[in-house]
């Protein structure tokens, strides 16, 4: 049985039927990531011991009948997520050897439901970045073509599911980090709505923006992992309290009669023609399997960009403040205190955070606080009334990830513009704070893959799961999908 080629639901089902230990799986996917991680740059750190002794710790939990659905499955987990005794390092040269002394929430719920955590993946340097090339430590690559980027900034995330390395992955989505990297590779992945999944613990970025989700091979394995790590959390003051439901007791349901919004503003100009034939396609899927489709609305789509790049750098400017070598991470050792801030922030941060904060800091600074920060905030209501308007008529968008396929390597990191306009049909969805679903949809001429966006109202998990399953079992693209490249 050839293990890693497994998702999740069946790497649960291979355990319970006792066709395969824990211990098996874990070490089949430890095996895999030595034989072709060294091509993909997927991981920054592996943690063998520690896998294999949470396999065992799975395995008797199995054998007394205290398992989860999912005890015993392999999760490779963000750098940015802290782990109590593993190294976290953000991507970042400042974070290089900081091992936190505690957990996330939701790590301690992947530990508590036996998950075996295989190591800690790569990352676009703080979250900040859309393909992978602006860790501090590496680029990641793309598994179906090695030249072309992963997506960002949950590249490596994205990257080491679609190379068979784990089954399972978190990743998280300040702009689109989930659901860009989802489409890229060829995986699932979902942005929770905003307060669905406890931040405690995950090093911010955006404060009001960034959220942790699952990555995955299949809807099912996405909808049980986001089971797990769902639910209110005192310790972060913007979890909400609301009920979790079963997300994959609305799997198999028909979706006849669903209203699907399709916004006008993602299927126009600038769009790569075999994006829109491909998310076409999949749209007249959903509408034989019942769906109504009608176009909607969305006008401030384009005015989304200025307003995340100016709300995201003005908060990561006063998170990242305090990476000052006074408390913790790096510190360049100088005579003079000033000296030492600004050495230890010069040599820590790379271009792309300097960037940003240089960005942020200049839009909250006196006298421009209100014609910069408090007119994007007043644009962020504006288009959180675009999505209510449209969501009046409809109860689901279906729409591109990305404007094109994954680009070549370097091919846009001279153009941080450029770069962030890849972003541009992902990261309203973060400003408005709901949730937003990828699943692949279908390949390029140069085979690489394609996501369909989903996006749902808030707290509406539940209709991206029952669209994107009713899709998936139609489009057919799944785990025997193996990337060529390697």
């Amino acid at each position: 049985m050839d293990l890693i080629n497994l998702t999740a639901r069946q790497l649960a089902e291979v355990l319970e039927k006792k066709e395969a230990s824990s211990v098996e799986i874990t070490q089949a996917f430890l095996d895999r990531i030595e034989a072709v991680d060294g091509k993909v740059g997927g991981f920054l750190t592996v943690c063998p011991d520690l896998a294999m002794a949470q396999a065992e710790a799975a395995d008797k939990a199995r054998a007394s009948g205290r398992a989860g659905k999912l005890t015993g499955v392999p999760i490779a987990v963000k750098d940015v997520l802290t782990t109590a005794g593993v190294r976290t390092t953000c991507g970042s040269k400042i974070l290089e050897n900081f091992i936190p002394p505690f957990d996330a929430t939701l790590v301690a719920k992947l530990k508590e439901a036996g998950l075996v955590m295989l190591g800690k993946t790569n990352m676009d340097e703080f979250a900040m970045g859309s393909s992978t090339e602006h860790s501090a430590f590496k680029p990641t690559l793309n598994p179906w073509k090695l030249t072309h980027i992963p997506g960002g900034s949950s590249g490596g995330s994205a990257a080491v599911i679609a190379a068979l390395e784990a089954p399972l992955a978190i990743g998280t989505d300040t702009g689109g980090s989930i659901r860009q990297p989802a489409s890229h590779c060829g995986i699932v992945g979902i942005k929770p709505t905003y307060g669905r999944v406890s931040r405690y613990g995950l090093v911010a970025f955006a404060s009001s923006l960034d959220q942790a989700g699952p990555m995955t091979r299949s809807v099912w394995d996405a909808a049980e992992l986001l089971n797990i790590i769902s639910g209110h959390d005192g310790r972060d003051s913007t979890s909400l309290d609301r009920p979790v439901p079963d997300y994959t007791a609305v799997l198999g349901r028909e979706i006849k009669g669903l209203k699907i919004g399709l916004p006008k503003e993602y299927f126009g100009e600038g769009v790569d023609s075999e994006v829109l034939e491909t998310i076409n396609a999949a749209v007249k899927i959903l509408e034989g399997l019942g769906a109504e489709t009608q176009e909607v609305s969305l006008p401030l789509t384009e005015d989304g960009v200025a307003t995340y790049y100016i709300i995201a750098p003005a908060e990561a400017s006063s998170n990242l403040a305090r990476y000052d070598g006074v408390k913790y991470g790096l510190r360049v050792e100088t005579d003079e205190l000033r000296d030492m801030y600004t050495k230890t922030r010069s040599l820590g941060f790379g271009p792309e955070v300097i960037r940003r904060i240089i960005l942020g800091t200049y839009v909250l600074s006196a006298g421009y606080y209100e014609a910069y920060y408090g007119k994007a905030s007043q644009v962020r209501t504006l288009l959180i009334r675009d999505y209510n308007a449209a969501f009046e008529k409809v109860d689901v968008l279906a729409c591109p990830t990305a404007p094109t396929p994954a680009f070549a390597l370097g091919e846009k990191l001279d153009d941080p513009l450029q770069m962030y306009m890849s972003d541009v049909f992902t990261l309203t969805c973060n400003l408005a704070g709901l949730p937003g679903l990828v699943l692949p949809a279908g390949l390029s001429s140069q085979g690489l893959p394609i996501g369909l966006q989903l996006i749902g109202k808030h707290f509406d998990e539940e209709i991206l799961f029952q669209t994107a399953y009713a899709a998936e079992q139609e489009l057919k693209f799944d785990a025997s999908h193996q990337p060529p490249a390697l």
